[in-house]
């Protein structure tokens, strides 16, 4: 007994030893690829009423969403054979500079491009940090450290959509991107501290087709969903080209990604039950996700008429919700190795809270809203952590950094493709009930309450009423994505770890 002791007091100086040489340096990088999300959500509105064109303002998220895609396999991979404490001194640098080239941005279009190379840097940001903490961290101690980054979730969810308000209203849009670069600065100078391990190395040629043609499945599926928004008649054979195009590349990606000794996409590790299925949960919780905290300021602006900083305060709620969701999830998983049960309870309620807020929403007042968020974020954290956690433990230390960049890369394709959706969905709702409406849109996002103030009142009931049908569309797909995620959760093999 008594030496069962002296061995527990051991183990507590080892666990703070390796958290305070481990943690910190992840940390940041982790910060800023989180806040990346909801510091800019809450700037939406302000970003189309400076540069205009309302109906492209989501290929703000989406291209930093499909750049990410594209990177995150590729910082994976390459962080498996060269080391990814050398592979975050790349991710960084791209990501500060693109920052800067967002906020020197004079077209939608021309931040549209700098978001795709703040992409290319963010999207090793995530799969490096989680990969290093597989490579750091025993098996059975990876949920507290999901813990841990839960904390950096709730500290950076939090401070992004109040930061990103405050900053729009005050110094204006271009800030928002200003911010990352001190932060960036910071994550550099400690990501020295990490220890520098050799990768396994073996012979390796970069898999320049299979990135090709992933590059062109997203692009022209995303470009199909943008065209699909206008319900146009003179766009159906655009629409179908694009859709061609989408499913022929994607159908030679996975033939060459069979072939190639090297493949940019992890074919064999996706064939396991327990990868695919937790990587497609992923996908639909990132898209439940990411076209909710996008989709959201807008309704509050175009609905509700909130300015910038209480859109940012009414995300609080959602946002602090998941990180405090992920960090208790995270502490159980620490404590009693169980794992799916978590998503497959907590979806429930999530889907459940969608189709509450799809119906309900314009008769909640601004508190009871807030509530609901709240409600909505605790369950949506029980399962970005688990996903992690269940997928590098069947992938083995070999396949680690492929395994995380698996999810991040899933997660990503499921945000980019679910926020392209929602907003086809949006506008085809409203161009479906009323091409006039679908036109002022753009001016009741810009003006707030203004636009409607300046219609007669018969028109402005009117145009409430279509606005309320056409973001209960979006709600309703959220919903979908969420329902879908249940239903992967509970076919998830990995129960404890």
């Amino acid at each position: 007994m008594k030496d069962a002791g002296h061995t527990g007091d051991a183990a507590a100086p080892a666990r703070r030893s390796l958290f305070f040489a481990v943690f910190p340096s992840i940390m940041l990088p982790m910060f800023l690829a989180v806040i990346d999300q909801t510091i800019v959500a809450t700037a939406l509105p302000a970003i189309a009423a400076s540069l205009g064109e309302v109906e492209r303002v989501s290929w703000v998220v989406i291209s930093y969403l499909v750049a990410g895609t594209v990177a995150a396999p590729v910082y994976g991979k390459l962080g498996d054979l060269f080391g990814r404490r050398r592979l975050m001194f790349v991710a960084l640098p791209i990501f500060m500079v693109a920052s800067l080239l967002c906020a020197s941005a004079g077209s939608i279009e021309m931040l549209t491009f700098a978001r795709v190379l703040q992409g290319l840097g963010g999207g090793g940001l995530m799969t490096l940090s989680q990969a290093l903490i597989g490579e750091t961290v025993p098996p059975r101690e990876r949920g507290r450290y999901q813990g841990y980054l839960a904390t950096v979730i709730v500290c950076s969810n939090t401070f992004g959509p109040v930061a990103g308000g405050y900053l729009t209203q005050t110094l204006g849009w271009r800030a928002i991107f200003l911010v990352n670069l001190p932060i960036g600065l910071l994550a550099l100078l400690l990501t020295f501290r990490l220890v520098a391990k050799p990768g396994f190395r073996t012979e390796h040629r970069f898999d320049l087709p299979g990135a090709l043609l992933f590059v062109l499945f997203i692009a022209s599926t995303l470009l199909a969903l943008e065209r699909a928004q206008r319900l146009d008649a003179q766009a159906l054979p655009m629409i179908g080209a694009l859709a061609a195009l989408g499913i022929a590349s994607l159908v030679l990606l996975l033939r060459h990604e069979r072939r190639v000794p090297s493949p940019l996409l992890p074919i064999g590790l996706l064939r396991q039950p327990a990868i695919w299925r937790s990587d497609a949960l992923a996908a639909c919780h990132g898209a439940a996700l990411v076209s909710l905290i996008t989709f959201l300021p807008i309704y509050l602006r175009a609905a509700r008429g909130m300015s910038a900083a209480e859109t940012g305060l009414m995300l609080v709620p959602l946002t602090i919700g998941i990180g405090i969701g992920a960090m208790i999830t995270g502490r159980i998983v620490t404590t009693t190795g169980r794992t799916s049960i978590f998503p497959s309870y907590g979806l429930i309620f999530v889907t459940a809270t969608l189709l509450f807020l799809a119906f309900w929403a314009p008769r909640l007042s601004t508190t009871a809203l807030g509530w609901v968020l709240l409600w909505n974020g605790l369950f949506m954290g029980t399962v970005m952590g688990v996903v992690q956690v269940n997928v590098q433990s069947v992938a083995g230390p070999r396949m680690l950094g492929a395994a995380a960049a698996s999810v991040q890369f899933s997660r990503s394709v499921g945000a980019a493709f679910g926020t392209a959706l929602v907003a086809a969905m949006l506008f085809a709702t409203l161009t479906a009930a009323d091409r006039d409406t679908a036109h002022l849109f753009g001016t009741i996002v810009q003006k707030g309450a203004d636009a409607l103030a300046a219609l007669p009142p018969a028109q402005q009931t009117v145009l409430k009423m279509e606005l309320v049908g056409a973001f209960r569309a979006a709600f309703l797909t959220i919903a979908a994505f969420s329902a879908a995620g249940l239903v992967l959760a509970w076919a998830t093999p990995v129960r404890r770890v």
